[in-house]
């Protein structure tokens, strides 16, 4: 496994080892011990153990977020996808950090099998850009509907280069999320 740093430092690009030969690929999409180790390798505390996994389907165009959970139910989220593309992104909306309100946008696909690991205090989104895009996400709450929070995808605030696409295809939910603004982060 393979760990990189983002241009915020808390949100990592995780590359698993895949081993291919002719019958095709093999490779550990997760493993507790190994990823926490890895976390904490980087000064990062320990991560809390996932206690949910969540999985959708969208075709181009959909752009899900900007979503998050507040506390006392906040999540990490360890993203990726298992077949199509998208263009991840992670907003940090911790008050107090030196990265508040920066965000940062990354490519996840079926084939580079890259995952992004977003720590609590995040709100995340993402625009599928291939049909039949399945992304799956393990976070470390359970969803709990009093503590979830969508941020405005293109609020001007946070300014986020989304790739252009002919159509995005947006919830009503998102359509009406608030700005930064208006937030009580």
């Amino acid at each position: 496994m393979k760990i990189t740093r983002t241009e915020i430092p808390d949100v990592l690009i995780i590359e698993p080892t895949v081993f291919s030969d002719d019958r095709g690929w093999f490779m550990e999409s997760f493993n507790e011990e190994r990823f926490s180790n890895e976390v904490q390798k980087l000064g990062f505390p320990k991560p809390r153990p996932f206690v949910q996994d969540n999985h959708s389907c969208s075709r181009r165009g959909v752009l899900r977020g900007l979503h998050y959970q507040a506390a006392p139910h906040a999540q990490g989220k360890l993203v990726r996808v298992v077949e199509g593309a998208v263009f991840d992104v992670a907003v940090d909306i911790r008050k107090d950090s030196p990265t508040f309100l920066k965000w940062v946008g990354v490519e996840l696909n079926s084939s580079s099998k890259k995952m992004l690991w977003i720590p609590e205090g995040f709100a995340h989104g993402f625009l599928a850009l291939e049909d039949n895009t399945q992304f799956l996400y393990k976070t470390t709450d359970y969803y709990d509907k009093n503590s979830e929070g969508s941020l405005l995808w293109s609020d001007r605030d946070i300014n986020i280069s989304w790739p252009k696409i002919e159509e995005v295809i947006i919830s009503e939910k998102d359509q009406d999320a608030i700005s930064v603004v208006d937030s009580s982060f």
